[in-house]
């Protein structure tokens, strides 16, 4: 797939105390990397999709297409208002914050190009029948926080979890089946792949911080780069793939994972064999 590395290149690892994740070291290209932080940026938050601003304080302009406005916008109070609001979007299966639960009615078409790179990880790591349902993307200025939770809506709580990270590194805390446990605690870089499965499927995590560690580069890309050209470019937008390459053209998508980061969090909601959600 174009804008990752072959399989054969990965550094892989696993937690020995915490059975089930599995972490790998940035397999992206630098084009692979700002490739998706441009999707999640650029297209992710348009409308069918779901994001989090408030009707009352951003108008549908905004919630319809937020980072079109945050582009054209030219008062830098309000830019930053903007930037800082929006917290996610979710596709696919959306998860129901009132009822905690997902809903048959509630969804919209699943990225192609993001349903295609899961199943190439879910497919190395031996997850054969893992079917990417429902995606979270995550906006984090740095010093914010997610408290500790568990992911435990979905009906299928046996299929692995994949989580992006992008942009600027978390800490990540990842303990057990109770609060009592003792939370190991991990650094997500740009780049990096995080697989729950197993036994850390439903174990608490967290991130108590978000650090700003690396500037984006806004250098030509290398040579390595170039290479992706010869992979399957169907799978991807190639428009979108090849513009990154541009200096002005990837400049506001630097500026803005200069001082934020971005997970996308995938996971399969139904249980194999399953079509839809019951009643």
């Amino acid at each position: 797939m174009p804008g990752v590395k072959s399989p054969s290149d990965w550094r892989s690892y696993a937690l020995t105390h915490h059975p089930g994740i599995i972490i790998i070291r940035n397999p992206f290209t630098e084009r692979g990397r700002r490739y998706w932080i441009a999707r999640c940026l650029r297209d992710y938050p348009r409308t069918p999709n779901i994001v989090n601003l408030n009707e009352r304080l951003f108008d549908d302009s905004v919630r319809s297409d937020w980072w079109k406005q945050l582009s054209l916008c030219r008062d830098r109070a309000e830019f930053q208002r903007m930037k800082s609001a929006m917290r996610w979007t979710t596709f696919g299966y959306h998860h129901n914050w009132d009822t905690k639960h997902y809903e048959e009615r509630m969804q919209s078409q699943f990225p192609e190009d993001l349903g295609s790179l899961c199943r190439l990880f879910a497919s190395t790591l031996g997850y054969c029948d893992f079917k990417p349902e429902a995606a979270i993307v995550n906006y984090y200025p740095v010093g914010s926080t997610l408290s500790g939770h568990t992911d435990h809506s979905e009906p299928n709580q046996t299929a692995p979890l994949f989580s992006f990270s992008f942009g600027q590194t978390a800490i990540f805390l990842i303990g057990g089946r109770t609060l009592e446990e003792k939370p190991t605690a991990v650094y997500l870089q740009c780049g990096d792949v995080m697989i729950m499965s197993g036994e850390s499927r439903l174990c608490y995590h967290a991130v108590p911080r978000i650090m700003k560690t690396r500037r984006p580069g806004n250098s030509p890309l290398t040579n390595e780069d170039a290479d992706d050209a010869d992979h399957d470019t169907h799978l991807v937008d190639m428009g979108l793939f090849q513009n990154v390459g541009d200096a002005s053209f990837w400049e506001p998508f630097s500026n803005y994972i200069d001082d934020s980061r971005i997970n996308i969090n995938v996971r399969q909601v139904l249980n194999i064999g399953d079509l839809k959600l019951g009643p």
